[in-house]
């Protein structure tokens, strides 16, 4: 399961209802289940679809602090495996069968790539809302160790006592928005 984070000021019903808007077409259907603080969307192949095998895919967006974590969970593959298998059966048997099964390869060749469709409108949406992996002003202060006093991100020296706030500052991973220490060198979320 792969979690992004944006921040900004932004519900995660900003991304879900693109989502909706994108996948609730042809063969796939959407659907969302909603509280105060998450949003979850599960896109999967009509139960009924003339064509393809059958897959689905759950997100959870959930409310963090100033902004949303985004995560896609596993695709379901088993209906999209068997479909496959089917068609390199029938391609084995008989060549010419295979025109009779290319609505069914076409579609499952759009399923196989559908996390990759969910990132990119997800991508395009926090485009469009100005979402970023940088910290917003209010997450970016760094509290000093000796005296606790909130200091502005990129202050060299605490502004109550002085004393050096140089290597202590966080930073944020810039392939997922996860916040690093600065001791990481390797994000904890999603390891590069």
């Amino acid at each position: 399961m792969e979690t992004r984070y944006y921040h900004g000021n932004f519900t995660p019903n900003d991304f879900a209802k693109p989502l909706v808007s994108h996948f609730n077409r042809g063969n796939i259907r959407t659907q969302t289940f909603e509280d105060n603080e998450s949003v979850v969307v599960q896109i999967a192949s009509h139960q009924h679809a003339k064509s393809g095998g059958q897959t689905a895919i759950t997100l959870s967006i959930e409310k963090v602090i100033d902004g949303v974590s985004i995560r896609i969970g596993k695709q379901s593959w088993l209906g999209i495996a068997a479909s496959l298998g089917k068609t390199a059966m029938i391609a084995w048997r008989n060549p010419l069968g295979l025109l009779d099964r290319l609505d069914d390869l076409a579609q499952d060749i759009e399923y196989l790539k559908i996390t990759e469709d969910i990132w990119n409108v997800i991508e395009k949406t926090a485009n469009n809302l100005d979402a970023k992996f940088d910290f917003s002003e209010r997450l970016n202060r760094l509290v000093c160790i000796y005296c606790h006093t909130s200091n502005t991100y990129g202050e060299p020296n605490c502004i109550a006592c002085g004393a050096p706030l140089g290597h202590t500052q966080p930073t944020a991973c810039d392939n997922c928005g996860f916040v690093i220490k600065p001791n990481e060198n390797i994000c904890p979320n999603c390891s590069k």
